[in-house]
């Protein structure tokens, strides 16, 4: 058995998380894209990462799909562990490599693609929904990609796709985060004015939320036993279980 890297999952991470900071918020900031292009932005960086780091650390960069992995057991504490602070460092680093490259026109920091519930946005509300469903789709598909009877070869496109997708629902609701890395790289960054700091407490509570429900979903489709995963232990979880199982056994 391969012996696990912490060093090289973290290093993998910072920069694969860099890596989507500069082509997600920074083709918003750098070039001020539409939506379309925003949304592509976010989903190339994810595709090319996971093949280029993805034998490393997974190519999570985003502490969401980390958590749904270490729910699930396909990866350690460890593993969890170093993988959120690189993802943490890559965040912040990307998101100053994009402030340093916008001083070069002595622009306002403006927004800086922080993620937002207020003023033209849609509201928290909506924001809870958003970033809980579509983390949770994410999630899901990430657990999807590395089962064995997924075609080998494919996770990072479809993992791409997904979050292109997400983003074009979502950037209109809230900028779109499903993504807490993302989020604090943009927020510390943002004008005052904006008050992104004040609100970022959402972008990291419900993404996170939404990585458990995206293991809940999982679970109900693939055929994953409860028992080999955290959530075994959660009360009720073995109650919701069998209760599915007796209502697909009757239609069977």
């Amino acid at each position: 058995m391969e012996t696990q890297n912490n060093g090289r999952i973290l290093a993998a991470e910072l920069v694969g998380t860099a890596v989507l900071m500069l082509g997600g918020p920074g083709v918003a900031i750098i070039s001020g894209g539409g939506v379309l292009t925003i949304a592509l932005g976010f989903g190339l960086s994810l595709l090319v990462m996971a093949y280029v780091i993805g034998p490393i650390s997974g190519c999570h960069i985003n502490p969401a799909v980390t958590l749904g992995m270490l729910l699930s057991r396909k990866i350690n504490g460890g593993h969890a562990v170093f993988a959120w602070i690189g993802q943490l460092a890559g965040g912040i680093g990307g998101a100053a490599i994009i402030y340093g490259i916008q001083s070069g026109k002595d622009l306002p920091r403006g927004q800086f693609a922080a993620n937002l519930w207020s003023g033209d946005y849609y509201g928290l509300g909506s924001t809870i929904v958003v970033e809980v469903i579509l983390t949770a789709l994410l999630v899901m598909v990430v657990l999807f990609t590395t089962t064995r009877k997924f075609a080998p070869g494919m996770g990072g496109l479809v993992a791409g796709l997904t979050l292109t997708l997400i983003h074009l629902i979502s950037i209109p609701v809230d900028n779109t985060s499903v993504n807490p890395a993302r989020s604090i790289g943009t927020a510390l960054f943002a004008d005052p004015d904006f008050e992104a700091l004040q609100q970022l407490w959402a972008f990291i509570v419900f993404p996170l939320i939404g990585a458990i429900v995206g293991v809940i979903l999982w679970l109900i489709l693939d055929d994953t036993r409860l028992e080999d995963t955290m959530l075994a232990g959660v009360p009720g979880a073995a109650g919701v279980r069998n209760t599915l199982d007796k209502v697909a056994d009757e239609i069977d």
